[in-house]
This record gives C-alpha cells, sequence and structure tokens, in this order.
C-alpha cells in the first residue's frame, strides 16, 4: 500500500503527465499547427479593434453552497484589443525575455477584491489551526502578444490586505443583506500590507484541434508563473473546449488568480447565438501564499500550506451578439495541512464586447 504522501505526489505526476501528452498534436493537427498564430486566424480576428468589459464574481456559494476558505472574489476587467501598451511595458521586456511587443499586442485593465475566511465564522476567536481571515484589493494592469504558436500575458498587480482592503465591511453588509450568518473574526485578520505580484502566462491556442461537423475541439496547454509577497508559484495545466466551429477564436472568460487564465474575448456577429463548453486541469508548486503563510513583516496568524495544488474547471458560455454570460465551476484541491475537504467555488461573469 502506498502512503497518502506517496499516492499524492503519484497522482500529480499522472496528472502533468496527462497534460504533457495531451499537449501534442497528432498527425493530423500537424499541418495546420505549423502555421503561427497569427496565420491561423481569420482575417475579422486579426483586425478585430474592440474592447470587452467583464465583470466577474467568484463565490463558494455558487459551487458546495458553504462560506469557508476562498468565500468570494469580485474582479472587473476591460480588454482593449487596439491599445498600444505603456511606456513601461518596453521597459520591462527589455529584462524579461520571455515576452515581446509587437503589432498584435493589447492592454488590460481589471481592479478586483478577494475574500478569504476559516471554516467557523461564527466565532469571535477563530480556530488557530484553521486558515485566518484576509482580504485582498487590488489594481492590475497587464499586456498580451500574440507570437509564432501561442499568446503571453504579462500582468503587474498592485493592492492591499488587511483592514485596509475592507474585507469585513463588504461581508458583513452582504451577510446582513441576505440574512446570513454574521462573520464574527474579522478582528483578527491579518494586518495591513501593500502587496505586489507580477505574472506572466503563456497559452498555446489550438495547439491540438479537430473539427467534427459543425464543432471545433480544441486543446490550450498553458504554464506561468507569479511572483510577489502575495503569491509565488510555478504553474502548469490544460484547457479543453468545444466551440461551434464558425465562432471557434473564443477564450474562457478572465477569472481571479490563480484561477485558469482567460480574457473573455469573443467575436460574435450581431444577432446570432453562439456557445462554448471547456474545462480545464491545473497544478500549481506553490512557494508563497500569503493568505496561508501569514503577513511578510510582522506576526500575524498563519497554517502549515500545501505546496501543491490542483484545480479542476468546467464551464459553459452563452453569447448572444455582443454580450456573453459564463459560468465556471472550480473544485481545488486542500491548501493546507488541517482543511478537512477541498473547496468547490462558482464563478458568474458577464461581459460586453464594444
Amino acid at each position: 500500500m502506498h502512503s497518502p504522501l506517496k499516492t499524492y505526489k503519484i497522482r500529480t505526476t499522472m496528472l502533468l503527465t496527462t497534460i504533457i501528452a495531451l499537449s501534442l498534436p497528432s498527425n493530423g493537427a500537424l499541418a495546420e499547427n505549423s502555421k503561427t498564430l497569427q496565420d491561423r486566424l481569420p482575417n475579422e480576428v486579426v483586425n478585430n479593434k474592440d474592447q470587452f468589459l467583464t465583470f466577474t464574481i467568484e463565490n463558494d456559494l455558487f459551487g458546495s453552497g458553504t462560506d469557508q476558505n476562498y468565500t468570494n472574489g469580485a474582479r472587473l476587467t476591460y480588454f482593449d484589443v487596439a491599445s498600444t501598451p505603456p511606456d513601461t511595458a518596453y521597459f520591462i521586456t527589455n529584462y524579461l525575455p520571455l515576452i515581446s511587443i509587437n503589432e498584435t499586442s493589447s492592454t488590460t485593465y481589471s481592479i478586483g477584491q478577494n475574500l478569504y475566511t476559516p471554516e467557523n465564522i461564527t466565532t469571535k476567536t477563530p480556530d488557530p489551526s484553521d486558515r485566518p481571515y484576509a482580504a485582498f484589493l487590488y489594481g492590475s494592469a497587464s499586456f498580451t502578444t500574440l507570437k509564432d504558436n501561442h499568446i503571453d500575458q504579462l500582468e503587474m498587480t498592485l493592492g492591499v490586505i488587511g483592514p485596509a482592503a475592507l474585507g469585513k465591511e463588504v461581508q458583513k453588509f452582504v451577510h446582513n443583506t441576505i440574512d446570513a450568518d454574521n462573520p464574527a473574526g474579522w478582528d483578527h485578520q491579518l494586518k495591513n500590507e501593500p502587496g505586489v505580484i507580477l505574472s506572466w502566462e503563456r497559452v498555446w491556442p489550438g495547439a491540438y484541434s479537430k473539427e467534427f461537423s459543425d464543432l471545433t475541439f480544441s486543446a490550450d496547454p498553458f504554464t506561468g508563473f507569479s511572483a510577489g509577497n502575495i503569491y509565488t508559484y510555478g504553474s502548469a495545466g490544460m484547457t479543453l473546449s468545444i466551440t461551434p466551429t464558425k465562432h471557434k477564436w473564443q477564450s474562457p472568460p478572465p477569472r481571479v488568480r490563480p484561477a485558469m487564465p482567460g480574457n473573455g474575448y469573443f467575436l460574435v456577429p450581431e444577432n446570432q447565438h453562439s456557445w462554448s463548453l471547456f474545462t480545464s486541469v491545473e497544478t500549481r508548486a506553490i512557494a508563497r501564499n500569503i493568505f496561508l503563510d501569514g503577513n511578510t513583516f510582522t506576526e500575524s496568524p498563519s497554517v502549515n500550506k500545501k505546496h501543491i495544488v490542483n484545480d479542476i474547471n468546467a464551464g459553459v458560455s452563452y453569447t448572444y451578439g455582443r454580450t456573453q454570460l459564463s459560468y465556471t465551476v472550480t473544485w481545488r484541491s486542500k491548501e493546507f495541512d488541517n482543511q478537512k475537504d477541498p473547496s468547490i467555488f462558482g464563478a458568474i461573469s458577464i461581459g460586453r464586447r464594444f
């Protein structure tokens, strides 16, 4: 019999092996995938100059129906396909050769807030073996570039954790509005601390794709890293999707980090309907998670985090012309030693193309 730790490592290895295997195109897809991404994209996508505004709310009530762990996240994202990256982006690319700027580069701006709570929110003194109360209020700026057969995104996030992130006020207001249990332990949350995250992601859209009648199946491997006092981790995963072939160039909706990548791009003509089914798996090797490790420069509540965390996502998008509605459910493996169960939470996104 394998020990639980050995079994967990075996499962993680099998997951990564599956991701790598799926990312290899079959002979039937080699000719198409030998082209650059820009050559494969239709003219209406290459020449698109639209902007996208997407609001995403993530909550465990949309998944497991609980109110614990990662309990809520809200993110508003503005994606401008035609805009030129700021001067700071050119400066960064001089020192980070993983990404370049060219005529396809576009920019994205986001604001958001995340809330984290222990399992029992009704006690004034939280269980020290459970995750601490924490909130993160932030703004992000990123630029995205198409090159060869992949898409790169580089994102800088600046924010604050602690009482200044207004987690106590937001959760109490929501719970009073819906007549839910009063969260009593916010006085023990992590202390105020500025937060910085530098994130890079690379996605290979359609690394494997196959058309079945009017439908297209696509497998898009991705990898990346985040570094900073909030998160430091490396990740790898795969997104699988089925879409109508005439609308196959769609991206999953933008999500709150560290969830699967997506920018909310879609291009559906006026008064036409479309849809997308998608699922993904991702493994993260985590060196730092402030929401579990506690404050960087001062004493605070903390727990022993797990260094390997896996996500499994499944979702559906419905699009009518310039509006898209999406729902995604995420299963996240245990993140710290005394966590009783994996986390299950859902995300609802509403996107509008301008």
